[in-house]
Protein backbone atom coordinates (compact mmCIF):
# COMPACT_ATOMS: atom_id res chain seq x y z
CA UNK A 1 0.00 0.00 0.00
CA UNK A 2 1.30 3.93 -0.43
CA UNK A 3 1.32 6.00 1.99
CA UNK A 4 -1.94 7.21 1.50
CA UNK A 5 -3.59 3.48 2.12
CA UNK A 6 -4.54 3.38 -1.36
CA UNK A 7 -2.77 0.97 -3.96
CA UNK A 8 0.75 -1.09 -4.33
CA UNK A 9 3.07 2.33 -4.83
CA UNK A 10 4.60 4.17 -2.04
CA UNK A 11 4.02 7.93 -3.22
CA UNK A 12 3.27 10.19 -0.80
CA UNK A 13 1.09 12.92 -0.96
CA UNK A 14 3.57 15.52 -2.59
CA UNK A 15 4.52 13.09 -5.32
CA UNK A 16 1.09 12.84 -6.56
CA UNK A 17 0.74 16.63 -6.17
CA UNK A 18 4.14 16.19 -8.53
CA UNK A 19 2.47 14.02 -10.75
CA UNK A 20 -1.02 15.60 -11.15
CA UNK A 21 0.02 18.74 -11.92
CA UNK A 22 2.90 17.23 -14.83
CA UNK A 23 0.30 15.46 -16.70
CA UNK A 24 -2.07 18.98 -15.78
CA UNK A 25 0.69 20.70 -17.35
CA UNK A 26 1.11 17.92 -20.52
CA UNK A 27 -2.74 18.01 -21.11
CA UNK A 28 -2.21 21.31 -22.59
CA UNK A 29 0.90 20.59 -24.77
CA UNK A 30 -0.88 17.17 -25.94
CA UNK A 31 -2.10 18.55 -29.69
CA UNK A 32 -3.10 15.03 -31.78
CA UNK A 33 -3.79 13.09 -28.22
CA UNK A 34 -1.98 12.47 -25.11
CA UNK A 35 0.10 9.61 -26.64
CA UNK A 36 1.88 12.67 -28.36
CA UNK A 37 3.09 13.38 -24.76
CA UNK A 38 4.41 9.62 -23.83
CA UNK A 39 8.12 11.15 -24.16
CA UNK A 40 7.78 13.55 -21.85
CA UNK A 41 5.88 11.53 -19.47
CA UNK A 42 8.77 8.82 -20.30
CA UNK A 43 11.21 11.28 -19.14
CA UNK A 44 9.43 12.81 -16.00
CA UNK A 45 7.93 9.76 -14.40
CA UNK A 46 11.83 7.29 -15.60
CA UNK A 47 14.27 9.57 -16.37
CA UNK A 48 13.33 12.39 -13.58
CA UNK A 49 11.71 10.44 -10.77
CA UNK A 50 12.97 6.72 -10.95
CA UNK A 51 9.04 6.06 -10.12
CA UNK A 52 8.91 3.25 -13.08
CA UNK A 53 11.53 1.49 -15.18
CA UNK A 54 12.02 1.95 -19.34
CA UNK A 55 10.84 -1.57 -19.47
CA UNK A 56 7.88 -1.29 -16.95
CA UNK A 57 7.14 2.07 -18.61
CA UNK A 58 6.82 0.69 -21.81
CA UNK A 59 4.71 -2.18 -20.72
CA UNK A 60 2.46 0.03 -19.19
CA UNK A 61 2.09 2.16 -22.72
CA UNK A 62 2.15 -1.30 -24.80
CA UNK A 63 -0.88 -2.98 -22.42
CA UNK A 64 -3.34 0.19 -22.48
CA UNK A 65 -2.38 0.14 -26.58
CA UNK A 66 -3.81 -3.72 -26.99
CA UNK A 67 -6.70 -3.28 -24.78
CA UNK A 68 -10.16 -1.52 -26.36
CA UNK A 69 -11.10 1.58 -25.08
CA UNK A 70 -9.93 5.23 -26.06
CA UNK A 71 -6.03 6.39 -26.55
CA UNK A 72 -6.07 8.38 -23.33
CA UNK A 73 -6.25 4.41 -21.40
CA UNK A 74 -2.16 4.29 -21.25
CA UNK A 75 -2.18 7.04 -18.71
CA UNK A 76 -4.61 5.54 -16.22
CA UNK A 77 -2.08 2.08 -16.50
CA UNK A 78 0.82 4.50 -16.02
CA UNK A 79 -0.87 6.50 -13.09
CA UNK A 80 -1.82 3.05 -11.52
CA UNK A 81 2.30 1.79 -11.71
CA UNK A 82 2.94 4.73 -10.06
CA UNK A 83 0.65 5.53 -7.36
CA UNK A 84 -2.01 3.04 -7.66
CA UNK A 85 -5.52 4.12 -7.47
CA UNK A 86 -4.49 7.34 -6.54
CA UNK A 87 -1.82 7.62 -8.98
CA UNK A 88 -4.70 6.66 -11.68
CA UNK A 89 -6.68 9.43 -10.51
CA UNK A 90 -3.76 12.04 -10.38
CA UNK A 91 -2.73 11.48 -13.94
CA UNK A 92 -6.47 11.04 -15.55
CA UNK A 93 -7.91 14.18 -14.10
CA UNK A 94 -4.69 15.97 -14.73
CA UNK A 95 -4.75 14.65 -18.35
CA UNK A 96 -8.28 15.38 -18.85
CA UNK A 97 -9.24 18.70 -17.28
CA UNK A 98 -7.65 21.06 -18.71
CA UNK A 99 -8.68 19.58 -22.44
CA UNK A 100 -12.46 19.12 -21.42
CA UNK A 101 -12.86 22.30 -19.37
CA UNK A 102 -11.28 23.86 -22.85
CA UNK A 103 -13.62 21.80 -25.28
CA UNK A 104 -16.69 22.68 -23.00
CA UNK A 105 -15.78 26.85 -23.35
CA UNK A 106 -14.61 26.90 -26.51
CA UNK A 107 -18.05 24.65 -27.31
CA UNK A 108 -20.43 27.28 -24.64
CA UNK A 109 -18.45 30.51 -26.70
CA UNK A 110 -19.08 29.06 -29.96
CA UNK A 111 -22.89 28.58 -29.40
CA UNK A 112 -22.97 31.56 -27.86
CA UNK A 113 -21.47 33.80 -30.94
CA UNK A 114 -22.71 31.13 -33.76
CA UNK A 115 -24.14 33.76 -35.56
CA UNK A 116 -20.94 35.15 -36.13
CA UNK A 117 -19.18 35.80 -38.97
CA UNK A 118 -15.84 34.16 -37.67
CA UNK A 119 -17.81 31.69 -35.99
CA UNK A 120 -20.03 30.80 -39.17
CA UNK A 121 -16.28 30.63 -41.15
CA UNK A 122 -14.54 28.71 -39.04
CA UNK A 123 -17.81 26.06 -39.14
CA UNK A 124 -18.06 26.62 -42.72
CA UNK A 125 -14.32 25.71 -43.12
CA UNK A 126 -13.94 22.62 -40.76
CA UNK A 127 -16.47 20.61 -42.77
CA UNK A 128 -14.27 20.27 -45.80
CA UNK A 129 -12.04 19.48 -43.60
CA UNK A 130 -13.62 17.15 -41.67
CA UNK A 131 -14.70 15.40 -44.75
CA UNK A 132 -10.97 14.85 -45.68
CA UNK A 133 -9.92 13.64 -42.26
CA UNK A 134 -13.07 10.99 -43.20
CA UNK A 135 -11.56 9.78 -46.13
CA UNK A 136 -8.34 9.74 -45.15
CA UNK A 137 -9.52 7.37 -41.94
CA UNK A 138 -11.57 5.43 -44.42
CA UNK A 139 -8.42 5.17 -46.96
CA UNK A 140 -6.02 3.53 -44.11
CA UNK A 141 -8.65 1.06 -42.56
CA UNK A 142 -9.50 -0.17 -46.29
CA UNK A 143 -5.50 -1.05 -46.66
CA UNK A 144 -5.81 -4.52 -44.51
CA UNK A 145 -9.24 -5.31 -46.37
CA UNK A 146 -7.30 -5.12 -49.93
CA UNK A 147 -9.73 -2.34 -51.03
CA UNK A 148 -12.55 -4.85 -51.66
CA UNK A 149 -15.97 -3.97 -52.95
CA UNK A 150 -17.67 -4.31 -50.23
CA UNK A 151 -15.46 -2.20 -47.58
CA UNK A 152 -15.14 0.83 -50.20
CA UNK A 153 -18.88 0.85 -50.30
CA UNK A 154 -19.17 0.66 -46.53
CA UNK A 155 -16.45 3.55 -46.55
CA UNK A 156 -18.08 5.66 -49.42
CA UNK A 157 -21.69 4.97 -47.58
CA UNK A 158 -20.07 5.77 -44.06
CA UNK A 159 -18.98 8.95 -45.68
CA UNK A 160 -21.73 10.13 -47.56
CA UNK A 161 -23.99 9.42 -44.26
CA UNK A 162 -22.03 11.61 -42.17
CA UNK A 163 -21.80 14.42 -45.00
CA UNK A 164 -25.73 14.47 -45.82
CA UNK A 165 -27.70 13.49 -43.06
CA UNK A 166 -27.27 14.54 -39.33
CA UNK A 167 -27.60 10.66 -37.73
CA UNK A 168 -25.33 10.07 -35.07
CA UNK A 169 -21.93 8.17 -35.97
CA UNK A 170 -22.28 5.98 -33.17
CA UNK A 171 -24.92 3.83 -35.37
CA UNK A 172 -23.00 3.80 -38.77
CA UNK A 173 -19.55 2.63 -36.23
CA UNK A 174 -22.15 -0.05 -34.74
CA UNK A 175 -22.85 -0.69 -38.55
CA UNK A 176 -19.28 -1.44 -39.56
CA UNK A 177 -18.85 -3.66 -36.60
CA UNK A 178 -22.11 -5.61 -37.43
CA UNK A 179 -21.08 -6.33 -41.22
CA UNK A 180 -17.29 -6.81 -40.04
CA UNK A 181 -18.55 -9.47 -37.82
CA UNK A 182 -20.52 -11.07 -40.34
CA UNK A 183 -17.93 -11.97 -42.23
CA UNK A 184 -18.95 -9.06 -44.61
CA UNK A 185 -15.49 -7.14 -44.92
Amino acid sequence: MNSLGWGPAALDAAQLGQLFLHFLMLSLLAVGGAITTAPEMQRFIVGQQGWLSDAQFTASVALAQAAPGPNVLFVAVIGYNVGGLWGVLATLVGTLLPSTTLALLAARWGEQHRDALFVRAFSAGMAPLTIGLLLATGAILLQPAGWQLGAVLLVTTTVALMHLTRINPVWLIALGAAVGAAGGV
